[in-house]
């Protein structure tokens, strides 16, 4: 297994290229994404949206249309996909809709979208399940996390999003959508006094 990664667009947000034994699972392209991965895969498998926002999705219809592969994203940001912030990218439909927590199979692996509301009313981490990673992307980052002052954020999800990751057990690896790498322990240290500001 490798994980790629490559800043893109003004807002620098992290497009991941998961690289397994299967192919390479595309974690949200954002602007100008679609040359870092024509450049670096070999047989894509599916493009994974942790969120709507248009710096996270940018690229899809793009990288769909090029390599004839799904995009799955939450039910609750599939609105996202339709530019509502009129910023420019080519509108288009998810072709899976995640509804719930359970894990879900995709070639032979197993993945699980957390269900994290808060940031946009169908933020997500995704795990990889059964390697210890998530990608977190607007809800957790290196000591931060996500805004909850955008349209169509919500002030008293996100607390209750940064309360149930408290009670996690596990630790990951977390790839967020802006910065470097952290693991879920290391974040959970400065959640209580993230908490403090609800």
């Amino acid at each position: 297994m490798q994980i790629l990664k490559q800043a893109c667009g003004a807002y620098e947000t992290n497009c991941y290229i998961l690289n397994t034994h299967k192919g390479e699972f595309i974690i949200d392209p954002g602007v100008n994404a679609y040359d870092f991965v024509k450049l670096h895969v070999k047989k894509p498998l599916a493009i994974l949206n942790t969120h709507g926002h248009f710096d996270h999705v940018w690229d899809n219809a793009k990288i769909r249309s090029e390599f004839n592969i799904p995009i799955y994203i939450h039910k609750n940001d599939e609105f996202f996909l339709q530019d509502p912030y009129n910023q420019g990218f080519e509108k288009h439909k998810a072709d899976f809709l995640i509804d719930n927590e359970n894990e879900i199979e995709l070639f032979g692996l197993k993945f699980k979208f957390h269900f994290l509301p808060g940031h946009t009313p169908g933020c997500t981490m995704i795990e990889f399940v059964g390697e210890n990673l998530m990608f977190s992307g607007d809800f957790l980052f290196f000591k931060s996390i996500g805004r909850w002052d955008l349209p169509y954020s919500d002030a008293n999800l996100m607390k209750q999003s940064l309360e149930k990751i408290m009670t996690y057990k596990e630790d990951y690896r977390l790839f967020p959508g802006h910065g470097g790498e952290t693991s879920l322990k290391e974040e959970q240290k400065h959640l209580p006094s993230w908490l403090r500001y609800f």
